[in-house]
């Protein structure tokens, strides 16, 4: 057995999507995520390498992320298949030195290229490569149930979206007090929905794709994998809360203020104006 099959990123990488699948965010083919390594975290594995990497242009150059290395999921591949076949489902890859390529040096031994949205996740990785002087390293996407039911039935306002999310469970102000950020429907696959996704990282760590799913980001797989999870819990207490008649009771703005000074966390100011 490869060595490199039971290192951190590749286990780290079957239990979050295995996880995803169980929680029937992705279907099918559905979802991606990217892992941004260090050349000390994949040199113990080199020599499961493959001698000659192949190599694949990038749909715009990503000087940013010049030598970066990367475990992505594979474009077309099964959530639900990943822990079967991980180096079928996975793929390792390190970004050219110019940045307008890259190599894959493990992984997708069936053929086939990392994630149709790796352009998304390479212009968010440099946001917040930037944003958190590097500590973030998860660029997750899913097709979160309820996130995605709440997209047709709330105003695709940041600041609204925000604040029902907020009060449908306590925890989501410290869990995400930058809020939710929200670009329109575009075609997925395209660096068009790449620019607008990471445009909204700037300023959130979660990101909604109307109609579609959800973005998140975070210093590990958990972090990423957590802050969805309590995205998504709030978004199905909101729908049950709707399906049973509304509200007639909620957080109130006072209270959310006096949540974030509790926890140490700034809310989104345009949140608690609503």
């Amino acid at each position: 057995m490869q060595a490199i099959l039971s290192s951190w990123f590749v286990q780290g990488m079957i239990k979050a999507t295995s996880d995803m699948w169980l929680k029937g965010w992705d279907e099918r083919n559905g979802g991606n995520v990217s892992l941004r390594l260090t050349a000390e975290d994949v040199t113990p594995y080199e020599s499961d390498f493959y001698p000659q990497p192949r190599h694949e242009a990038l749909s715009q150059p990503m000087p940013a992320l010049a030598d970066c290395w990367f475990i992505v999921t594979g474009s077309g591949k099964f959530f639900r298949n990943v822990q079967l076949d991980p180096a079928d489902s996975l793929v390792v890859l390190q970004v050219d030195s110019d940045g307008k390529g890259y190599r894959i040096f493990w992984g997708l031994t069936n053929g086939g290229l990392p994630t149709s949205e790796l352009a998304s996740h390479f212009q968010s990785h440099i946001v917040r490569m930037g944003v958190t002087h590097g500590r973030d390293r998860v660029i997750m996407h899913c097709h979160a149930t309820n996130l995605i039911a709440l997209s047709y039935v709330l105003e695709l306002d940041t600041a609204k979206f925000t604040r029902e999310l907020w009060e449908g469970s306590t925890e989501c102000l410290v869990v995400f007090p930058d809020g939710v950020g929200i670009v329109p429907w575009m075609v997925p696959g395209t660096d068009t929905i790449g620019d607008a996704t990471s445009e909204q990282m700037k300023h959130h760590s979660l990101v909604l794709w109307p109609f579609h799913g959800i973005f998140g980001t975070g210093p590990t797989l958990d972090e990423a994998f957590g802050l969805i999870d309590t995205a998504e819990k709030s978004a199905e207490v909101m729908v049950k809360v709707r399906s049973m008649g509304g509200k007639k009771q909620t957080i109130s703005t006072e209270e959310l203020i006096a949540l974030g000074k509790r926890f140490g966390v700034t809310p989104l100011e345009a949140a608690l104006r609503v």
